[in-house]
């Protein structure tokens, strides 16, 4: 385990444990919900990389090139793939400094799965302004891959805790939770004046042209995420009651690999030696 610290702000992170953060406190307080001791599922911890690409790809297969690719679908969410291979492997610590780590993971490519060699680094940063996160993926191979990224925080959620986000659309999902039509945001809910998490319904939908910020007041507090310049669709899941909300910032909408070639769906053709990057900061004030 590392453990970061700068001003208010506390983190630990598990390098081992797919590059992820356990715990984000800012004044002794959560700011992301903390994974349970000795929690081993990667979806309780606190924050996680998506790499190389972010949320559901349709059956686990696409074709890409005129190659097919059939990704690996696990149990709990087959016949989806789902977030990529980084947060399913332990990470490499390259630098660790008291307020800083940074992780990389090295993918080979593989006749079944993920066919395209790859490299992702990982830097995550503590400051008196907050958390910040850079996540990139560095073509290894010989040929163009297609690629995505996205970082999984999950907030945690005071009893009176309100959420806005400003968006131009949303993706309407099927009965399989895959994306099949854009409309507008309050076709599902619209989170630009700002929800009360308590009232809302169960969300997990893309959002799209996404402002790049959004706020969590509650408890006293106000939580900001701000997303880099690629993110430009935020991924809300909201389950009703839970004591969490998570705001993920994603370089493209769900199963983008099987999106129509005319839509500009955030997917990026990624050529040989060339990096995309995505960045997610974390800051937070009293109210």
């Amino acid at each position: 385990m590392i453990r970061l610290s700068a001003g208010d702000w506390r983190a630990t992170l598990a390098p081992e444990q797919g590059g992820a953060v356990l715990s984000l406190d800012w004044r002794g307080e959560p700011v992301f919900r903390p994974t349970p001791e000795g929690a081993t599922d990667i979806l309780q911890t606190a924050c996680f990389p998506l790499v190389p690409y972010a949320n559901r790809i349709a059956d686990g297969r696409f074709d890409f090139e005129e190659r097919m690719v059939t990704l690996e679908a696990l149990d709990r969410f087959a016949p989806h793939a789902l977030h990529g291979d980084g947060w399913r492997m332990p990470w490499k610590v390259e630098i660790e400094a008291s307020d800083r780590a940074e992780m990389t993971l090295d993918w080979p490519g593989q006749e079944t799965g993920w066919p395209w060699p790859w490299r992702a680094r990982q830097t995550v940063s503590l400051s008196d302004e907050g958390l910040a996160i850079m996540l990139s993926v560095t073509n290894l191979g010989g040929a163009v891959m297609p690629a995505g990224l996205g970082l999984h925080p999950y907030f945690h959620r005071a009893p009176d805790a309100r959420l806005s986000l400003a968006a131009t659309g949303v993706w309407l999902t099927d009965a399989r939770e895959i994306p099949a039509r854009l409309a507008t945001p309050d076709a599902v809910v619209d989170w630009s004046e700002g929800v009360a998490l308590a009232g809302a319904p169960l969300v997990d939908h893309a959002y799209a042209g996404w402002s790049g910020e959004a706020v969590l007041e509650g408890g006293g507090r106000r939580v900001a995420l701000r997303g880099g310049d690629s993110a430009q669709w935020a991924q809300v899941y909201a389950p009703a009651g839970a004591d969490f909300v998570c705001v993920e910032p994603v370089t493209h909408r769900p199963d983008a690999l099987n999106a129509p070639v005319s839509e500009r769906s955030g997917l990026v053709r990624l050529a040989p030696g060339k990096r995309l990057t995505v960045a997610m900061s974390v800051s937070a004030s009293e109210i």
